[in-house]
């Protein structure tokens, strides 16, 4: 058995939900949305009971890697763009960092880092273990 029903949005009626899988009393039935594709089930014998919705699964993110210096703390600027006729748009102007393989003499291994190329002149002058000791970086968890 199949049947449509109409919802209202502001002064339009539009045909959204059909009624599919009519099972006994006992069972639930199921309204699947053409707007969205969500499936509400419910009790056919209940005429008060509140739909139950169940949205398609949603893909779990991954995090992102901030754009953050952990060595010198350096993060994204906020500027204005200028044009030539002076009208200014917000951009950022973010931080150069790079992917690098450093060796890090007290560990005898190489350290994978995502660093500024500032912290990476102070590393070449410092050494690694001075400017991840002042910074609070540990290097044994990369």
């Amino acid at each position: 058995m199949m049947t449509t029903s109409a919802v209202s949005f502001g002064n339009n009626f539009t045909q959204c939900f059909t009624k599919i899988n009519t099972y006994s009393s006992k069972e639930l039935s199921f309204v699947t949305s053409q707007l969205s594709g969500l499936r509400i089930s419910f009790n056919p014998s209940l005429k008060s009971a509140t739909p139950i919705v169940s949205s398609p699964i949603i893909p779990v993110l991954k995090p992102v890697a901030r754009r953050v210096c952990p060595f010198t703390g350096k993060k994204a600027n906020r500027a204005n763009k200028v044009s030539f006729s002076n009208h200014k748009t917000k951009k950022l102007q973010f931080v150069n960092l790079q992917y690098k393989r450093i060796w890090w003499e007290a560990g005898k291994r190489f350290v994978k880092l995502r660093l500024s190329t500032k912290a990476l002149k102070t590393i070449e002058k410092n050494g690694l273990d001075a400017v991840a000791k002042k910074a609070g970086v540990d290097l044994r968890k990369k």
